[in-house]
């Protein structure tokens, strides 16, 4: 339970949409409040904002919804403002750089929009800035070189995650009520577990990475959005899911009724973990059992080794995509981090038939998934090892590749199983540490449960609901 006095804010992103459905408000009052926020943020949340985009693209909709529009009728999102990564998939007008300097003089702004912005603005959304990424994405927390630094709005002094932290940072302090995600080896979840949030990394092959398939990194990433609530989540993964263009068949949105459910519930992590963030799981059993499930026992040792060979698998993947990215653009090891510049040394020593070999590793690894979930519909696990890491937790300035990549695991333990197995992942708040800070947990399912682990999040957040620092901007107007 969250302690009394926090500030319950206004919901969450779908009643705000009804509010300017319904006249109560419009999409241009809420974007000026957005904007207002955005101009004065003290977490360094945006790297890049256009007012002239927000303001246009708000008073467009409001002509729509003046003139009766079915879109502007229809749209779940109905005109609220919006923020894209400045990592993965393109929004048109805006700048994709990584947080790096390096591919700010390289590459242009996008002219067109990539198959889920398009999937985005249908649904209502008005995208009109960007949010802070660690350099190529490759931290857990979001502090690129030339800043600005992504900090909780829990506390400063601590960070909101990485690589979405900036996301994370918009939406717990009320810039908007959701923002523009994409989850390669936790990057979603950990911001989300960060700042108390909700982030689902979809089943591979749910969401798009059409038409370039720059962020597609072998099938590891699922995008979609942090919320502050699961229905803002669902509403969304509905809004943008399937047909996906490649290179995938499609897989489609089901579940299976969600009652007497045998869930799996592990507390522990392989480096150790914090004891609030062991009782924030095992207080999830009873509210489980509340809802009519089983708790059932999971092999946890047969859990951990796969999690172990994703970690290794994660490392080749990104290792061999910084690579091909930095040599194909030529970008000098003097124009990019200490760490960056190491990881990428050790993808070009990657042999073809080592990566060909990992490929079928890979493979494996999703077959035993689909074994461990045999037994069990969902597992239940930390998402973090401890509290958000502090700011300056990850340093960049340092080439020890495998301190890098074993700092991450220890800090998001079993993270990568989800994005090599192919699964959905969920990470849901569950209260405050007794410092202040978010405690989280994670459940995942076996692939196309997407909607049934939101089901089960759902009956969680109803049954132990969650307040945040701040209201959005715009719903007390």
């Amino acid at each position: 339970m969250q302690p009394e006095g926090h500030p319950t804010a206004f919901a969450d992103a779908t009643a705000l949409a009804e509010a300017i459905r319904h006249g109560k408000t419009t999409a241009t009052a809420v974007m000026q409040a957005s904007l207002d926020r955005a101009k004065s943020d003290p977490f360094g949340a945006l790297c890049h904002l256009d007012e002239e985009m927000g303001l246009e693209a708000a008073s467009a909709f409001d002509r729509l919804a003046a003139d009766k529009s079915s879109h502007a009728r229809n749209a779940p999102f109905a005109g609220l403002p919006f923020l894209a990564k400045d990592l993965s998939n393109a929004a048109r007008g805006l700048p994709v750089h990584a947080g790096s300097p390096a591919l700010a003089s390289r590459v242009p702004v996008a002219e067109q929009d990539s198959v889920i912005f398009k999937r985005f603005r249908q649904s209502g959304l008005l995208p009109f800035g960007v949010t802070t990424t660690p350099e190529f994405g490759l931290a857990l927390t979001s502090e690129p070189a030339g800043g600005p630094i992504a900090r909780n709005p829990w506390n400063p002094e601590y960070s909101s995650g990485g690589s979405s932290g900036g996301a994370a940072s918009a939406v717990a302090s009320g810039i908007v009520a959701l923002a523009h995600a994409s989850d390669a080896a936790g990057s979603i979840r950990v911001p989300a577990a960060c700042c108390g949030l909700v982030g689902l990394k979809p089943s591979r092959g749910l969401t798009s990475n059409a038409p370039q398939f720059g962020n597609h990194l072998m099938g590891i990433t699922g995008e979609l959005v942090l919320a502050r609530s699961v229905r803002d989540i669902r509403t969304a993964l509905v809004a943008i899911s399937g047909n996906t263009m490649g290179p995938y068949g499609e897989l489609t949105l089901s579940g299976i009724p969600v009652r007497r459910l045998r869930i799996g519930l592990v507390d522990t992590a392989p480096g150790g973990i914090g004891p609030e963030q062991a009782e924030a799981i095992r207080s999830s059993a009873a509210l489980l059992e509340s809802q009519g499930h089983t708790i059932v026992d999971v092999n946890v040792d047969a859990l951990d080794a796969l999690a172990q060979e994703a970690a290794t698998l994660i490392c080749t993947i990104l290792s061999v995509s910084l690579a091909s990215m930095l040599d194909e653009m030529k970008i000098a090891d003097a124009e990019i981090s200490a760490i960056a510049a190491a990881i990428a040394d050790e993808g070009r020593q990657m042999t073809a038939a080592s990566l060909f070999a990992a490929d079928v590793r890979a493979a494996r690894l999703a077959h035993g998934c689909w074994q461990m979930f045999e037994q069990v519909d969902a597992i239940a696990m930390p998402m973090l090892a401890h509290s958000a890491p502090k700011v300056g937790a990850m340093p960049m300035d340092h080439g020890n590749a495998d301190a890098h990549w074993d700092h991450m695991t220890a800090i998001a333990p079993r993270t990568p199983l989800a994005n090599i197995g192919g699964l959905p992942a969920l990470s849901l708040p569950r209260g405050l540490d007794r410092s202040g800070m978010p405690l989280a947990l994670q459940l995942i399912g076996p692939i196309g449960s997407d909607l049934l682990l939101l089901d089960i999040a759902h009956q969680m957040e109803a049954a132990d609901p969650w307040t945040f620092p701040a209201s959005i901007a715009g719903a007390d107007r």
